[in-house]
């Protein structure tokens, strides 16, 4: 999977993390929320062409192209509706603040797409909450690892998927080349 640790489109390079399998275990169910005291999140499941998750969308692809000369460095095909299995939306009251999205790998494995949460609520534990619902969702769906690909100008978000047990794997799929 790709992105700057939870974010997608970016070079590959050491930053590709996965957890699961021999990279450990997806957190058991029912462990805590992730510390999000900050904020009163609703965390939704909503469809791809939502109109916050759009421009969730856009915000996120906006800031990497911003980090990147404004390149799209993203290999393979772009997530749509029509391969990504679930995606979020977290809600602070009627405000979107973060969202993030699975595709399906096989049967067993997934990868994490467009993780973003808004500059002003960065650090109040929004992303924690919304990786916690996405590998919730993967174990619902029976999934044992989670994979993602990141650019290695995101520091921040390759800083806190390694907190959050990530760790660097060889290049996969559409990034094996890129």
């Amino acid at each position: 999977a790709r992105g700057e640790l939870g974010q997608d489109g970016h070079p590959a390079g050491p930053a590709r993390r996965h957890r699961g399998e021999d990279g450990g275990a997806l957190p058991r169910a029912g462990r805590p929320d992730h510390g999000v005291t900050a904020l009163s999140l609703d965390i939704r499941e909503v469809p791809w062409e939502d109109p916050a998750g759009d421009a969730l969308r856009e915000s996120q692809q906006a800031e990497v192209r911003a980090l990147y000369s404004g390149e799209d460095t993203e290999p393979g095909p772009k997530p749509t509706g029509d391969d990504i299995a679930l995606f979020l939306v977290a809600f602070d009251g009627a405000t979107p603040v973060g969202c993030g999205g699975l595709r399906p790998i096989d049967a067993s494995h997934g990868e994490i797409k467009r993780m973003f949460v808004v500059p002003e609520r960065r650090g109040a534990g929004v992303a924690e909450a919304i990786l916690g619902a996405l590998e919730s969702a993967a174990r619902e769906r029976g999934w044992s690892r989670l994979v993602l690909e990141t650019g290695l100008e995101q520091r921040a978000a390759v800083r806190f998927y390694e907190r959050a047990g990530f760790h660097e794997i060889p290049r996969f799929g559409y990034y094996v080349d890129a």
